[in-house]
């Protein structure tokens, strides 16, 4: 049976210093906020940031939610951002997705403001995470794996570890920041013939293909590390990219969906809002 990975347990710790750090910018008069813009109503945008709502306020940060029609162009969506970036009072900026198709979302991502893309979408900020780069925001939730591996003192170096996903907002920056900590990395996909094999060779499994229950237990060896990062809904349940039932048989350690990585993702926002705020209010002289 593994031992479960609580994603509470490391969020929590993280919200001490994140409350102190806001309390040092409130007593300077600096009130640290998100912004998130969202275009058109979809439940799922809706229920992530009734989330964070709650979990920015828990800790004393603002968020704002910008709302527009899915009829708005793209000129006019590219003003609205721009306003953001160059309004002192937002310190972080999220754009929901998808958007629709009428709106370049390359165009999107290149008007957003580096200093305050607290998700890393700005091909200035991937290319930091590609480069190595510590001065950069990474993308929270590949941030929320490596907190939750080093939280519970994983020790990466030389390690097998199979990344199941290679988008951009997770598979392919968490590799290159697991081998940043000199693990050997295998990026799989839906698509990688013998998926059984690449993956069961591994120490640690990361699991972000977006595909409920793709990892099995046949696709993790004895004694692996299981990190689950799948985030899907079945039949009304939140669950995750890894059989849960049959994987903790074998695992040494597994993170739970819910109450893993999704909670810690929250938690690292939080902490690049208070950085963002900190960044900027140290270039406008307010602190």
């Amino acid at each position: 049976m593994a031992v479960i990975l609580s994603g509470k347990e490391v969020v929590e710790q993280k919200k001490i210093d994140i409350r102190r750090r806001v309390q040092q910018l409130k007593s300077n008069g600096v009130q640290p906020t998100l912004d998130i813009a969202m275009v058109g109503d979809r439940e799922d945008s809706l229920a992530y940031i009734k989330g964070a709502h709650k979990a920015l306020d828990s800790c004393g940060i603002e968020c704002r939610v910008s709302s527009y029609p899915e009829t708005i162009t793209i000129g006019h969506f590219i003003g609205e951002i721009q306003k953001k970036n160059n309004d002192d009072s937002v310190h972080g900026i999220i754009i929901m997705r998808p958007l629709p198709g009428s709106l370049d979302w390359k165009m999107v991502e290149e008007t957003l403001s580096p200093a305050k893309d607290v998700d890393c979408i700005t091909p200035s900020n991937l290319a930091g995470v590609f480069s190595g780069l510590r001065d950069v925001f990474y993308p929270c939730t590949a941030q929320a794996v490596i907190d939750i591996l080093d939280y519970y003192h994983i020790d990466l170096k030389g390690k097998n570890v199979a990344v199941v996903g290679r988008s951009m907002v997770v598979g392919k920056p968490v590799s290159m920041m697991l081998l940043q900590r000199d693990a050997t990395v295998t990026i799989s996909h839906s698509k990688t013939a013998d998926l059984e094999k690449v993956v069961s060779a591994a120490d640690i499994v990361v699991a972000a293909a977006g595909k409920p229950g793709l990892v099995k237990d046949r696709h993790v060896k004895q004694g692996a590390v299981v990190i689950d990062v799948g985030i899907n809904f079945v039949e009304g349940r939140l669950v995750g990219d890894v059989d849960f039932d049959s994987v903790e048989m074998k695992a040494s350690m597994i993170t739970p969906v819910p109450g893993g990585v999704g909670s810690v993702t929250t938690g690292v926002l939080m902490e690049h809002i208070a950085v963002a705020a900190e960044n900027i209010c140290i270039n406008v002289k307010k602190i």
